[in-house]
């Protein structure tokens, strides 16, 4: 990971998707940034300060650098925010860099295993989305779920553990009892044992219009860098969970005005209470219960305002952004394709789930159950989000991080007896 830097400078425009990207990008990894719109004196002044006056759109400002035409894989690769595998063979390989994937590389790594992650994003899962983590243990003011899973990657690169960015499992397969990976940039490691927890991607709006305005007015998640964009206009929230209670909160806190349409009659079984008190007192958060959004209004290309259908007909409602919060699908088509059971969700199938009436699964080679975390392939764990069953808290997914460790300890030492 890259250490943060001082503060960069982005120069782009507000509806623009490359813009958009940049500024979610530096936000989820907790990379102080300020946004300039194209124009302005503010950004006028900085690009000939630069010696760029005519840099290609978007441009970042680094410093003494000025990435032209900038990306978010261009500046990864600038930073050197994703890197190499250093060798071929771990001990513990980590599929996904939530919760989960880093509470287990900071214990795998200092017990001194050889620790691997790979993940296609920045680090923190979903959970990077977030502006504040109030429930979990140990902060009492709550944490942003960027900063939680930056000093989460820095612990376990502390302890020797080696975090390969921005760059996804896709496949693999297994040689001499060994479980094989291979990432999107094109690199092979092989691991004795392998921890799946690649988390979720989030559920699509299947409503016309919703791809062609990502960026632009549509944003998946909380969309934490456009709040301070939203004060004092309308935005929708779609979902009900406590990624949604989240958004809602932290959308009105910076003085939007915010509609919150819901499919279901409450919020009280699928959101934490104190999100429920705080959402009903809130002066600027309007809950739309049975209603969903059927209909986007973009005539310039730019969002404008929502259709929402409820059972007291339709009903269109300015809104400049809609924010889709509404659950996630497992990233597990990787692990099914090299035969680890998935229930017909695609979660991850884990220890006791494995059991037909009490009989191993079919093919198990080794004389003991599975455990608790091991999916039907000895020493391939699953924790967090994408197993059957989980929980889904960053808390519980941090538990499940580390217990897969003390699991990992079992199967190495089973292998060392040659089982």
């Amino acid at each position: 990971m890259s250490p943060v830097r001082p503060t960069v400078h982005v120069i782009g425009r507000v509806g623009d998707r490359e813009s958009y990207e940049l500024r979610d990008f530096l936000t989820r990894i907790a990379q102080p940034h300020e946004f300039h719109e194209a124009g302005s004196p503010g950004a006028e002044r900085l690009l000939k300060d630069a010696g760029a006056p005519h840099a290609r759109l978007p441009a970042v400002i680094d410093g003494d650098v000025v990435h032209e035409g900038a990306s978010v894989a261009g500046l990864a690769s600038a930073w050197r925010i994703h890197d190499r595998p250093s060798r071929l063979h771990y001990d513990l390989a980590v599929v996904g860099a939530g919760p989960a994937g880093l509470a287990a590389a900071v214990y795998a790594a200092s017990d001194g295993l050889s620790t691997i992650v790979f993940d296609r994003d920045v680090p923190g899962g979903q959970a990077s989305h977030t502006s504040l983590i109030e429930n979990f243990f140990g902060f009492p003011d709550g944490i942003g779920g960027a900063e939680l899973a930056r000093r989460a990657g820095r612990q376990a690169e502390k302890f020797g553990a080696e975090l390969m960015l921005l760059s996804g499992v896709t496949g693999g397969g297994f040689d001499d009892g060994k479980v094989r990976l291979r990432s999107a940039g094109g690199d092979e490691i092989t691991a004795d044992v392998v921890l799946a927890a690649p988390g979720m991607e989030w559920r699509r709006l299947e409503i016309a219009g919703v791809d062609e305005l990502l960026g632009r007015g549509v944003y998946y998640g909380a969309g934490r860098s456009e709040a301070v964009r939203c004060g004092g206009e309308d935005v929708a929230v779609v979902g009900a969970g406590n990624s949604a209670g989240q958004a809602v909160m932290h959308l009105a806190n910076s003085g939007a005005r915010v509609r919150m349409i819901v499919r279901g009659d409450g919020l009280a079984k699928s959101m934490s209470g104190y999100l429920v008190e705080r959402i009903r007192h809130h002066p600027l958060i309007d809950v739309r219960l049975h209603s969903r959004v059927v209909e986007l209004v973009a005539p310039d290309g730019h969002l404008e305002a929502v259709v929402v259908q409820s059972g007291a007909g339709t009903e269109q409602l300015p809104g400049r952004a809609l924010f889709i919060c509404i659950g996630g699908q497992p990233r597990t088509g990787w692990a099914a394709d090299i035969g680890v059971a998935t229930d017909a969700a695609g979660y991850l199938l884990t220890g006791p789930d494995l059991l037909d009436d009490g009989r191993r699964p079919a093919g198990w080679p080794l004389d003991r159950d599975p455990l608790v975390l091991e999916t039907g392939i000895p020493g391939f764990f699953a924790a967090g989000d994408v197993r059957h069953g989980s929980t889904k808290r960053v808390g519980a997914a941090v538990g499940e991080g580390a217990t897969a460790v003390a699991l990992a300890h079992l199967r190495l030492a089973e292998l060392a007896a040659g089982r």
